[in-house]
């Protein structure tokens, strides 16, 4: 995508967002009395319809977990409003880009002139109205098809999306996206990524700078980093490690060494190392623990599908340790696999963390078009084809700051031992918003798991050494074991908080709904973050912050990372070697300091040469990153066995 390009998509993006912004501003205002200042009415106006007092307590239980979250009540307001603008024009974009897919009808390119509407009016001609308000309904129930799939963006329970901008503010919206400067974009899967780096402007970033040198919080941490990786380097990063394993996996024998052009092959007299055992695509995990919109992630599902096509026709393939079957066993056909690989890809290979909730919307997005993609190519109905509700993407924040929800939640945990290390989770996810994937969360419930299973034991053993009434009293901090059978229940542990999650949000009565399910989506996502990091990868691709780190969690992240602290791509690095198994492969494109600064020798010393040395290189300088005013290398590392 050129420059010129580009350049549109940011006029366009931020002029949207400012007519959202001031628009959603004022509704809030005038119609559900909350004030840019932070000033909440305690009670809605008399001049509120039922419906829209039930819409006032969404807004108002939104803003009031933010602030639970640490947000002054101000910044609470303008967040939320941010959340509702980006999540509208989210919205509006993935419909431009899904009519060129054939995934809708016309629908926004000619406004309500689209031939879905005309159909639609067809049907029901009283939804033709002047002002608009059929064609609100029209396009909501394209949104409340899509939830089926596409959840986390066109849910319409997502408090971000109460507000509806007016008439005329949606159609100055369908104007800027319907321009001619902007008719080829829609086509094209980056288009939404681009989208979410500009809607934060050049600008905005430029006053973080100046009012601190470092990040303040995981917000300014977000913007500041948000560049869009091009898709060259993608590629080189992506060739050079996915590519590169399944090559060394099929000792040469794969397609991918036409299709990866920019894998580095060794001449014919240097020596390869070993061949690592094969794998079933199906056990092959890929993360980017600061994934952004999902761009690795969109180019490792092209390496995907032939990989998956490969093992199929593998005259000797292993099992794959998900359902102990082969792929020929599990799909009888190659048409069979080729209509399950989406779902396949999703569920099980591609993972990714972010610290920006907005990074959620548009890389599930991104892969979801991805997988409608292969499926039209592959010409399967829009009718037969599986439904995709979700990709492996996890938001890294904070778990739920309501002190109340927590306590009465944990409480009805059971065994009580599960309600002590729920606390324990949302007590150590405090800064998860802050470190995202440099928080290693996985170590300390390792350690709080096995301590209690230790302490279990032990306490089964000598039962029976005490009177009634004379076993000693544990201390305020130790576990609660009392009401534990047996020691199989510690290895369901996640699974229990979850089915109770579920139970809770079910019960949320007399206007607690908005409340539970916004703690719920916190403690889901927390969960999620734990179980993806309990877990190691076979690849892991980034282009991660840069910098110093968020000052909120400066003396964590320095106790954490003694020999990166001194840049928060370093760390990265670090963190994500450590998550790799034996043979498994990082790619990064960073800043090019840790390969000659003398601060960074421990790095060098420690991390690259003893753990994972470099297999390829690239010294790439100046300007790659768009905008981001550093010299950048792209390299890839393999851990040694």
């Amino acid at each position: 995508m050129d420059k010129d390009t580009r350049n549109a998509i940011e006029r366009a993006t931020q002029r949207i967002r400012r007519l959202l912004q001031e628009d959603f501003a004022e509704q809030l205002d005038a119609v559900f009395d909350v004030r840019m200042d932070g000033r909440v009415a305690e009670k809605g106006g008399r001049h509120l319809s039922g419906r829209q007092l039930i819409l006032r307590d969404r807004i108002v239980a939104a803003i009031e977990h933010k602030r639970r979250a640490g947000m002054q009540q101000a910044d609470a307001v303008r967040d939320y409003i941010r959340d509702a603008a980006f999540t509208t024009l989210n919205r509006f974009a993935a419909l431009k880009m899904l009519e060129p897919r054939g995934l809708v009808q016309e629908c926004i390119s000619r406004g309500e002139n689209s031939i879905g509407f005309q159909e639609f009016c067809g049907l029901a001609p009283a939804l033709k109205t002047a002002d608009g308000a059929g064609y609100r309904f029209y396009i909501e129930s394209i949104f409340d098809e899509l939830s089926t799939e596409v959840k986390v963006l066109f849910d319409r329970r997502d408090p971000a999306s109460v507000l509806w901008p007016k008439k005329a503010t949606f159609d100055d919206i369908l104007e800027i996206l319907n321009v001619a400067d902007l008719k080829g974009v829609w086509k094209e899967d980056e288009t939404i990524g681009w989208i979410y780096q500009f809607f934060n402007s050049g600008e905005e970033r430029r006053q973080m700078r100046e009012e601190s040198a470092a990040p303040r919080n995981s917000r300014e941490l977000a913007i500041r980093n948000q560049f869009f990786t091009p898709s060259y380097v993608v590629q080189f990063l992506t060739d050079n490690t996915l590519g590169r394993i399944w090559h060394k996996m099929r000792d040469g024998c794969t397609g991918l060494a036409e299709k990866c052009e920019y894998m580095v092959k060794r001449s014919d007299d240097a020596e390869e190392s070993s061949s690592p055992a094969k794998k079933d695509p199906r056990d092959l995990r890929i993360l980017d623990p600061a994934c952004g919109s999902g761009h690795f992630l969109l180019y490792c599902f092209a390496l995907l599908l032939l990989i998956y096509e490969e093992a199929w026709n593998d005259e000797t393939p292993p099992a794959s340790s998900v359902t102990g079957s082969t792929l020929r066993q599990d799909y009888a056909t190659i048409d069979d696999l080729k209509k399950a690989a989406p779902g396949l890809i999703l569920r099980h290979n591609l993972h990714g963390v972010d610290i920006d909730p907005r990074c959620a919307q548009i890389a599930q997005l991104a892969l979801w078009m991805r997988a409608q993609r292969v499926y039209m190519d592959n010409k399967v109905a829009r009718g037969e084809r599986p439904i995709i509700r979700r990709a492996n993407i996890v938001i890294a924040e904070p778990m739920p700051g309501d002190p109340k929800l927590v306590e009465d939640f944990s409480s009805s945990l059971r065994p009580a031992m599960i309600g002590g290390l729920f606390s324990e989770i949302v007590s150590e996810m405090r800064l998860a918003g802050e470190m995202g994937s440099l928080l290693p969360i996985e170590r300390t419930l390792a350690k709080s798991i096995n301590g209690a299973r230790t302490a279990f034991n032990e306490e089964q053993s000598r039962k029976e050494a005490f009177l009634p009434g004379f076993a000693p009293v544990k201390s305020q901090r130790e576990f609660d074991l009392s009401d534990i059978s047996n020691s199989a229940f510690f290895e369901k542990v996640e699974e229990n908080i979850f089915s109770a999650l579920k139970a809770f949000v079910s019960d949320a009565v007399n206007g607690k709904g908005t409340r539970r399910r916004l703690f719920a989506d916190d403690a889901e996502q927390g969960l999620a973050f734990v179980e993806l990091f309990g877990r190691k990868f076979d690849v892991v691709l980034m282009n991660p912050p840069f910098g110093d780190g968020s000052l909120l969690a400066k003396q964590e992240f320095e106790k954490l990372y003694p020999r990166t602290k001194n840049d928060v791509y370093a760390a990265f690095v670090e963190r994500g070697v450590e998550i790799l198994h034996e043979g498994g492969m990082l790619g990064a494109i960073t800043s090019r300091t840790g390969f000659f600064l003398s601060s960074f020798r421990s790095w060098r010393e420690d991390v690259l040469l003893k753990k994972a040395p470099p297999v390829v290189f690239a010294d790439l300088g100046a300007g790659v990153l768009d905008s981001a005013m550093v010299e950048t290398a792209a390299y890839c590392l393999e851990v040694q066995s």
